[in-house]
């Protein structure tokens, strides 16, 4: 298969009439085969897609066409096969959910920093540099100095902001995340909390990759990424991990050397946390996944779609 583009955007704008987006901009992928997940909801858009270049032009030209999504900014990779399996276009409450009522990213963010100017930024030994993202994606890879809040998903950071952080000590604080999504309401939080001055790196970690050159590069790793190339080296290209189908953990070359490693049935991570009922049936889906592939078919249990942070 030729080079396929996968397609990461979001947009914080009000969207009143996101429920009448749904179906037409569903039909727009499924017409040109562009395939991911997009979520819609009154405060915007999110979602990674990803086909050809001129099926992905004309889903973007679509969506140019409503005033919301005008100027939408993107952040462009590349795969070697289809990463999603599906067409999905999908209502939710929030498009990043952190559960916290009224922070609006349109009303107060902190300030953005551009790739070429992070590293200076990142250096300054004032600055407290945190990881926004859930400790499976910090595992992967991160920015050199930067602390690991541990979570294990985004609505626990504001609990982590509560118990070890203080607007009279962390005077500077910088934050990213994969693609920028999470820093613009953890920024949001911060500054409604009292913090002054915090900055997050604009695009996040993807447009970081996509603009800065390996050799200057303060990243250390690869990137998770929420589709079937789990994770993304700095030339943004499908990366050395594989997923644990049981668990939706990142499984590494050496985790897969594991006593608990099963492909498809467990991990590490996972083993001790499943019965023996469980990995019965995770072996059965694997087995049929398998059978579907050979056919030429996708199987329902194969699909993990695009995980929430």
């Amino acid at each position: 298969m030729s080079t396929l583009v996968v397609c990461a955007f979001y947009k914080f704008v009000g969207l009143p009439q996101y429920r009448e987006i749904q179906r037409p901009l569903q039909a727009k992928m499924l017409e040109h085969q562009v395939k991911g997940t997009l979520l819609l909801a009154e405060e915007g858009v999110n979602g990674t897609i990803s086909g050809s270049r001129s099926g992905i032009d004309a889903v973007l030209g679509w969506m140019e066409t409503i005033p919301e999504f005008a100027g939408i900014k993107v952040k462009v990779s590349m795969a070697n096969q289809l990463p999603f399996k599906r067409s999905k276009v999908r209502l939710k409450k929030e498009i990043v959910s952190m559960g916290v009522a009224g922070i609006d990213p349109k009303q107060s963010v902190g300030t953005y920093v551009a790739p070429q100017q992070w590293n200076d930024l990142i250096n300054d030994p004032d600055v407290l540099l945190i990881d926004t993202r859930n400790q499976y994606e910090v595992a992967v890879g991160a920015f050199a100095n930067s602390v690991n809040p541990r979570t294990t998903h985004f609505r626990e950071f504001p609990q982590y902001v509560s118990q070890h952080l203080d607007p009279s000590v962390d005077k500077k604080v910088a934050m990213y995340c994969t693609g920028g999504i999470r820093c613009e309401k953890s920024t949001a939080y911060l500054k409604q909390q009292g913090f002054e001055e915090v900055y997050h790196l604009q695009g996040g970690i993807l447009k970081y990759l996509e603009e800065i050159p390996k050799e200057e590069s303060l990243w250390k790793g690869e990137c998770f990424v929420f589709d079937e190339r789990v994770t993304v080296n700095h030339q943004l290209e499908q990366g050395s991990y594989d997923l644990c189908r049981a668990c939706r953990m990142p499984v590494s070359e050496e985790d897969t050397l594991s006593e608990y490693y099963q492909q498809g049935v467990s991990c590490a991570a996972c083993y001790h946390d499943r019965s023996d009922e469980d990995r019965a049936r995770y072996r059965e889906r694997e087995k049929q996944v398998k059978l579907a592939e050979a056919r030429g078919e996708i199987h329902i249990g194969d699909i993990h779609g695009q995980r929430e942070p």
